[in-house]
């Protein structure tokens, strides 16, 4: 993540599959200010990791983006996205199975749901079936609940386990490759 800008930072919540593949993804980006693993989506207020993961909250694994827009347009952000995880499956990321694995983007603003809708339309052209990916917003109704501790830098901290470098680092992988010229120096 980079330097701070004099820029107003926007917000984008996503969600596409484990939280901890798309905060180590959105770190890298140079636009990126900060990226904070958590649930929105459900029905439950304060969701713990155990509860989502049973399924019964109705939450979706997310991550919360602060980026500064002139330097990301929300739309690059989205080309970031929908290239890193597979949003024509339903509730689910490779062996990641469960509605907290949803593909979702809860928008923040009209703008925001505009771009999202433009966006998944690239994303079908470009995968060539169907995008699932559900299109929230803007409602406030659905509120951002932080994940605990644990889960802050997951791969960053724990890289070496089986889990992050076959599922994980695969994703980073491909974002470095794809979207080289996003990244922090």
């Amino acid at each position: 993540m980079s330097a701070p800008s004099d820029h107003p930072l926007e917000t984008a919540i996503l969600g596409g599959g484990c939280f901890w593949c798309l905060e180590a993804v959105f770190q890298e980006l140079a636009a990126v200010r900060s990226v904070t693993s958590g649930y929105c989506g459900g029905n439950v207020a304060a969701p713990s990791y155990e509860a989502v993961c049973d399924g019964g909250t109705g939450h979706a694994e997310v991550v919360k983006i602060a980026f500064d827009p002139a330097a990301l347009p929300f739309a690059t952000l989205l080309d970031v996205f929908f290239a890193i995880h597979d949003p024509t499956t339903p509730n689910r990321q490779g062996n990641d199975v469960g509605t907290q694995y949803r593909s979702a983007i809860f928008c923040q603003s009209e703008t925001q749901r505009d771009a999202a809708l433009a966006a998944a339309a690239r994303a079908e052209a470009h995968w060539g079936r169907p995008v699932v990916t559900e299109i929230v917003g803007p409602v406030p109704a659905h509120p951002f609940w932080p994940a605990e501790d644990y889960h802050r830098d997951y791969f960053r901290l724990h890289g070496h386990q089986p889990y992050c470098a076959f599922v994980v680092a695969p994703k980073v992988v491909k974002a470095r490759q794809a979207f080289a010229h996003l990244l922090a120096r």
